[in-house]
């Protein structure tokens, strides 16, 4: 993967779409994603979870994919 400029003055929207842009790029998992953007970045990941909880649409792709994994539990969902 290519490396990632990162801008001090970064927002939590320009984070977010650098995430989904490394997933759609590069096929990657959320999870993968994250951990490859903190990585290049030099950011904890917990720094990156306080954003993750504030913005819902991410919040809801990563719940999916864990559910998926099985790293949580599957959550009740309506038929498509």
């Amino acid at each position: 993967m290519q490396d990632i400029v990162f801008d001090k003055a970064l927002t939590q929207e320009k984070m977010i779409h650098e995430i989904e842009r490394i997933v759609v790029e590069y096929k990657a998992d959320y999870i993968d994603a994250i951990v490859h953007y903190c990585a290049k970045n030099d950011i904890e990941i917990e720094t990156v979870a306080s954003i993750i909880k504030s913005s819902g649409k991410l919040r809801s792709r990563l719940q999916a994919e864990g559910e998926v994994l099985n790293f949580l539990p599957k959550s009740a969902r309506l038929p498509i």
